[in-house]
């Protein structure tokens, strides 16, 4: 028999040391499965059932996770970051949106081996957002959440599709097959702004200046930013962030109107 568990990929990141921190002090009965392509420190390896230290787009470890585990969450965190991506656009490509399609494909896997839903929670981003030049940003006004998502990052162009892979697995996903399946994928994403953490350090994030900043002011180190004064940018700090993906994944599906 599978054992019960929650998936957090990229568990090694801003959002995951937290989120591991919080679901193993709110939930003491919980198997956490932690995946990310760097080993936990011991700090919070020992809040994890088990530690898995391998890449997304290794099939044999996701056939692996299916075989042994019944996830009914997954919290899918693993990603190439903005400056990154941009530095390595096709590695890019291939963790953040091939690696998605591997989780959601673990995911319906399971849905429809059990006959029950599997939560996907997904961190999507502000860099979805994409205005052609200065003088169009400076004239758009408030932006609604439909408009100007042409992104003009390879990060942005990767959260874009993902959320509409997102969108196809819940409500679409071999739509044509003769019998329905009972378990489907419940995708659910949110659009973070850049996320400020005090515990751990950036990694490669475009807006990566502003938790810089605070690092090497804490450090009594200079720090050169590449932004200008003016700029402005909204920032969220960890702890909020991961408290909006718990509430997020507790809602009951038929209270969410929209899934990104």
């Amino acid at each position: 028999m599978s054992t019960k568990a929650v998936l957090i990929t990229g568990a090694n990141g801003e959002i995951g040391h937290g989120l591991i921190d919080r679901l193993a002090k709110q939930q003491s009965d919980v198997r956490i499965v932690a995946l990310d392509v760097h080993p936990l420190g011991k700090d919070i390896k020992h809040r994890c059932h088990e530690v898995v230290v391998g890449d997304i787009m290794d099939r044999t470890i996701i056939d692996r996770l299916a075989a042994f585990y019944d996830f009914r969450t997954i919290y899918h965190l693993a990603a190439i970051l903005s400056t990154k991506a941009e530095r390595e656009p096709e590695l890019g490509h291939r963790v953040n949106v091939d690696g998605t399609l591997n989780l959601l494909e673990l995911a319906a896997r399971q849905s429809r081996a059990t006959g029950e839903n599997v939560k996907f929670l997904f961190p999507s981003s502000i860099a979805v957002y994409g205005l052609p030049d200065v003088e169009t940003k400076m004239n758009a006004g408030k932006v609604k959440e439909t408009q100007w998502t042409q992104a003009r990052t390879m990060y942005g162009i990767n959260k874009r599709y993902c959320e509409d892979l997102g969108r196809y697995y819940n409500w679409y996903y071999r739509q044509i097959d003769p019998q329905p399946a009972v378990g489907h994928v419940d995708f659910r994403a949110l659009r973070f702004p850049g996320l400020i953490s005090s515990q751990t350090l950036p990694t490669g994030g475009t807006s990566d200046y502003g938790p810089e900043m605070l690092h090497m002011a804490a450090q009594g180190k200079p720090y050169t930013c590449f932004v200008p004064e003016s700029a402005t940018l909204p920032f969220m700090t960890i702890p909020d962030a991961i408290e909006a993906l718990l509430k997020l994944e507790a809602v009951p599906a038929k209270n969410l109107t929209q899934v990104v």
